[in-house]
């Protein structure tokens, strides 16, 4: 039964821009992006595609546009599924898609930084094309999932959750991934891979909920 509530017309014009980004990487990219949708079942497409890797992929971009959009949609239904007394508005949504993709920009810069300034490029370089592989990924996974939540089933706490564990699951697998096509040079450098953890994987979300905190107060 569908939804018998307000529409969400600005949900619906940024999702169908996050749609128009997917489609244009599809039909520029169409081998690439059939290979793509099967990251999460096999590794043939980081291994095709890792050696391939420019500063800045088209590609890896377009999918990242979406990503942001698809987040940025997800985390503002979240916040206004527990916090029902909220409304929308338009101003708080984009202050939502500046703050996911100002963070994720700015966490990508500082990582290859790191990699850039311990001449560990190549290591940095794959290390990200499999962690954004893995994100964007998940970026394709939420579109539809947000569809459902705008226009067909009402989203409850319990709901979102589960699919927060959903897209949790997704990126461990690709951290593990990772991890594991890593683990000799991890392994030789722990003390800085944990320091890598905490600084750059944990932190900057502990940052995020700090502020959605603080904005919620």
């Amino acid at each position: 039964m569908l939804r018998d509530v307000i529409s969400y017309e600005w949900f619906t014009i940024f999702m169908v821009l996050g749609l128009i980004f997917i489609t244009i990487a599809k039909v520029t990219f169409t081998n690439r992006f059939l290979d793509f949708l099967g990251v999460f079942g096999n590794s043939k497409y980081l291994k095709i595609y890792t050696k391939d890797q420019k500063f800045i992929d088209v590609f890896d971009a377009l999918l990242f546009f979406n990503l942001i959009i698809s987040i940025s949609t997800f985390s503002y239904l979240s916040y206004l599924t527990f916090e029902p007394t909220q409304t929308f508005a338009l101003t708080v949504f984009l202050k939502f898609i500046f703050g996911v993709g100002t963070l994720a920009l700015i966490k990508i810069l500082v990582e290859r930084l790191i990699g850039s300034v311990f001449e560990i490029d190549g290591i940095i370089d794959a290390y990200l094309f499999q962690k954004i592989s893995y994100k964007n990924f998940t970026g394709l996974i939420l579109l539809p999932i947000n569809a459902l939540l705008l226009y067909t089933i009402a989203p409850s706490r319990i709901l979102i959750i589960v699919v927060i564990f959903l897209l949790l699951i997704i990126n461990v697998i690709g951290f593990i991934t990772s991890f594991k096509n890593h683990q000799k040079t991890v392994i030789n450098n722990i003390f800085y891979f944990i320091l890598y953890l905490c600084a750059l994987e944990i932190g900057p979300y502990l940052i995020l909920y700090k502020i959605i905190v603080e904005y919620k107060a």
